[in-house]
């Protein structure tokens, strides 16, 4: 089943269960893949890895928001984007532990021959590519850090 399929499935649910904050998530879910579909000019399909980039820039944007909302006392604010990016995060891969992540982190400075923090770019774009949508990138960052230096 594609990732439109699943989600107008979870929003025909979200409707006969009234929860309007999981409809609202679909729905901006829905939005974001048309926009991707359209913006190429042509009614083409998008590939799985463009759908994993569209979920987990969206689950970001609101976790960022939630964060934003959270410091500045607006728990009131925060707690609706929190729970879409819950919502939204069901459609993406299983996340990693740390553990496996530092495996591969491992593994392709290993495979690089990567030496100090001249290379982290080279080895964060391999990361970053093998695991999409599977770990962000802070945490991929802060262990290729910590690895290189």
């Amino acid at each position: 089943m594609s990732l439109q399929d699943g989600v107008m499935a979870a929003m025909k649910v979200a409707m006969k269960e009234k929860n309007q904050t999981a409809l609202a998530a679909l729905r901006a879910v829905k939005s974001e893949i048309l926009l991707a579909k359209t913006a190429s000019g042509s009614n083409e399909e998008i590939t799985e890895e463009e759908e994993i980039k569209i979920l987990s820039k969206m689950v970001k944007q609101r976790k960022d928001s939630a964060a934003i909302f959270l410091e500045q006392n607006r728990k009131d604010l925060a707690m609706p984007e929190l729970d879409q990016a819950e919502i939204i995060s069901q459609f993406l891969p299983e996340a990693l532990s740390e553990e496996e992540i530092e495996k591969v982190v491992v593994e392709t400075i290993e495979k690089t021959g990567a030496e100090g923090m001249k290379d982290m770019g080279k080895v964060m774009g391999m990361v970053s590519k093998q695991l999409a949508g599977q770990a962000d990138g802070k945490t991929i960052s802060t262990i290729v850090k910590a690895k290189l230096s």
